[in-house]
């Protein structure tokens, strides 16, 4: 197919994929959703509180041999557990078996004393208002909600503000939750038990780049899309490529990647070291500047994925890659969802070192149509991105398009101008959105999941046969290159049966990757929506395990409480 002819039929509509779009980053409350999370009078706007105030919870019963929990049951009978600490009344989302959607906590108002503190502290950079605290407790593109929202947002300039907050918090007992892009999908900004929100947003500093050594030394709230601008100048990038709009600090503590992951790896393989403030108030350096150390226990990588669990990260030090010297992207059409994760498979198995292979299902296409008055072929569609020299890159782009060939591909094209790659690569980029802009008024329940990656062609086919079964609208989006793959399924938020659809095919989608040797999640890590997958896939020891970590690091709970560890594991 002409190059010409096709991004001739891409250029169709000048009309912005966003034109339909509500700012998915206004901070107005959504109508809606405020009249399900308020309850009271019609025009209160006092959050739902329950009471910290019972000791059921945990009691420890001292022995000579040490400590021990008593776990109390919850109606399904499930037990959970917490830190002795923060109380919890009623069910917690996300124990071994859940269905729970609202995400319940515990509530007790937040003392005087600690707000002026706070103030002490923080001066004018805090907010009690209600509109900025109800968005900083609502996560802008997940359909997860809390019962409770954050009582105050605070905006620390420094790594010192943030170790007194912490300590402040740590002494009056009230939960904290570290808040960055909020692009984050899995509830892990929420605040069930209501408390302090560290929006990290206002450290956003490079402190210093090393250009012989190749590293960047950020503060967490610096966004990499405008860090890679100012790279640029420099030929250097931060190859990592989640949503727009994330931030270093939130990336590190999801442990995310993105469709360069296939090339570069994860955040865990990016991060050089970071500097942490622990739940007391301590600031804990992880490791020095070094590319390589066997000194001690890998903190570093225990912190990346740890979701706001065991500190507040407040500097990062990452590893930055040369932009590459050239660049060819490619789209190739396919008759069926299979046949172009097979050649996804193919080509990594070639030994091609593509930087990107996304796929795209008909429906994911279809959107894209929709939404910006585009003529695509609606069929599956997979995307390339190749890098090196001018000629390494064209002869992986041959290779490639002769795999696609024997796997019944078709309407092979590639891109090496630069704005050509750029209205190619638009279309992977703006996927979301178009789902979106083609339901504006429905939520998206987002999810992914990971195989090895011999096992992803199987894995997507099932997958895709009961979401094509289903009356609910879904698309495919997967990172094919490591097995990794996305659903978007949109539903009306105010129909119970349609968000019950939505998580059946979540389930099912989870529990054939487990079955396949996968992980729940790939990139999207677990905030409140993956827990009652862990014990499935990890076992129960090692939940154990991270649960002697968190209440070393935390003994008070206060760290983003209710997320990552399932309750039900007690120790």
């Amino acid at each position: 197919m002409a190059l010409s002819s096709f991004l001739s039929r891409l250029r169709s509509s000048s009309k912005p994929i966003y034109s339909n779009l509500k700012n998915p980053f206004s901070r107005k409350p959504n109508t809606l959703l405020s009249t399900t999370l308020i309850v009271g009078s019609e025009n209160s706007k006092k959050p739902f509180q329950s009471s910290w105030s019972n000791p059921l919870l945990l009691m420890a019963l001292a022995a000579s041999a040490g400590s021990l929990a008593v776990q109390l049951q919850n109606n399904d009978g499930s037990s959970f557990c917490d830190s002795p600490n923060i109380n919890q009344m009623g069910k917690s989302i996300g124990g071994k078996g859940s269905t729970d959607y609202l995400v319940k906590g515990s509530y007790r108002k937040v003392p005087q004393e600690l707000i002026d503190e706070l103030k002490a502290i923080c001066q004018d950079n805090m907010t009690m208002d209600y509109d900025d605290r109800y968005f900083h407790g609502k996560p802008q593109n997940s359909f997860h909600k809390a019962m409770n929202i954050p009582d105050v947002v605070v905006f620390p300039r420094s790594q010192e503000e943030v170790s007194k907050i912490v300590k402040s918090c740590n002494e009056h007992k009230v939960p904290i939750v570290p808040y960055g892009g909020a692009t984050s999908i899995e509830g892990h900004t929420l605040s069930p038990n209501g408390g302090i929100c560290i929006d990290m947003t206002q450290m956003k500093n490079i402190k210093s780049l090393n250009l012989e050594d190749m590293d960047v030394v950020v503060e967490p709230g610096i966004g990499w899309m405008e860090l890679n601008e100012h790279l640029e100048p420099y030929g250097l990038f931060f190859p990592l490529d989640p949503g727009p709009g994330a931030t270093i600090g939130g990336m590190c503590a999801t442990r995310c990647s993105g469709s360069l992951a296939v090339r570069y790896g994860t955040m865990r393989d990016n991060v050089i070291n970071l500097k942490v403030v622990l739940a007391n108030g301590d600031i804990v350096k992880t490791g020095s500047r070094a590319r390589k150390s066997a000194a001690g226990y890998d903190l570093t990588r225990l912190m990346i994925g740890s979701e706001g669990t065991l500190g507040v990260i407040t500097e990062v030090t990452l590893r930055l890659q040369k932009i590459p010297q050239y660049s060819v992207v490619a789209m190739c059409n396919f008759p069926t969802i299979k046949d172009a994760a097979d050649v996804a498979i193919a080509t990594m198995m070639s030994g091609i070192q593509v930087s990107r292979v996304e796929l795209m299902d008909e429906v994911q296409v279809r959107a894209i149509n929709l939404a910006n008055g585009k003529n695509l072929p609606e069929v599956p569609t997979l995307m390339f991105e190749f890098i090196g020299t001018e000629a390494y890159a064209r002869e992986q782009t041959l290779i490639v398009q002769k795999i696609a060939s024997e796997h019944n591909g078709s309407d092979f094209v590639f891109a090496e101008d630069s704005e050509a790659k750029k209205e190619l690569w638009k279309i992977r980029k703006e996927a979301l959105w178009a789902c979106f802009a083609m339901k504006p008024n429905f939520e998206a329940m987002i999810t992914d999941v990971c195989v090895p990656l011999s096992r992803l062609a199987e894995l997507i086919s099932t997958s895709k046969q009961e979401l094509d079964s289903s009356s609910l609208v879904c698309t495919v989006i997967a990172h094919a290159g490591d097995g990794n793959f996305h659903t978007v399924i949109l539903f009306e938020p105010d129909q119970e049966e349609q968000r019950k659809e939505g998580e059946r095919l979540n389930h099912f989608m989870v529990h054939t990757a487990l079955a396949m040797e996968g992980t729940c999640t790939g990139e999207h890590g677990v905030g409140t929506g993956k827990m009652k997958y862990l014990e499935k896939e990890l076992g129960i020891e090692n939940l154990m395990a991270m649960k002697r970590i968190k209440d070393a690091l935390d003994p008070n709970g206060i760290m983003n409480p209710g997320k990552l560890i399932p309750p039900h594991v007690c120790l």
